[in-house]
């Protein structure tokens, strides 16, 4: 199996401060996988952690459309990294094999690409189990 490690994405971020801004993706890059599912969240309650799982497949970039999301990965050989989502041009690649959650700020969005349509049996739920496929 392939390891592959979180990392982030910057999107093209045009305009200035007296005008604002635009990030654009055309034919969606730079993500590096071709998007089958788009998906956001919005008004979780900031006690609420989401998350909590790992995938067989679906590679995902997170992006904070709007507020501050923290996301934490966890790789199966105990690497830990945290990333302060909130620059809306700014995403997180996060690849089947890390573990992840996510908190937000009670105005967040978060906009999440991902390579595969949603099936529940691509879902590693169990943290154990994540650990024992995805080992090295």
């Amino acid at each position: 199996m392939h390891m592959m490690k979180p990392y982030l994405i910057e999107f093209p971020k045009i305009g200035d401060s007296t005008i604002g801004f635009i990030s654009v993706t055309e034919e969606l890059r730079p993500i590096p996988f071709e998007v089958k599912r788009t998906f956001w969240t919005y008004y979780t309650p900031e006690s609420i952690v989401r998350g909590r799982h790992a995938h067989h497949l679906t590679e995902q970039v997170l992006v904070a459309a709007a507020g501050r999301i923290t996301v934490t990965t966890e790789m199966s050989d105990g690497t830990i990294d945290v990333y302060r989502l909130e620059d809306p041009y700014i995403g997180l690649y996060v690849p089947p094999n890390a573990w992840h959650t996510m908190q937000y700020s009670h105005s967040a969005v978060q906009l999440i690409f991902a390579s595969q349509p949603y099936d529940e049996k691509d879902y590693i739920r169990e943290y154990e189990q994540f650990r024992r496929i995805w080992k090295k």
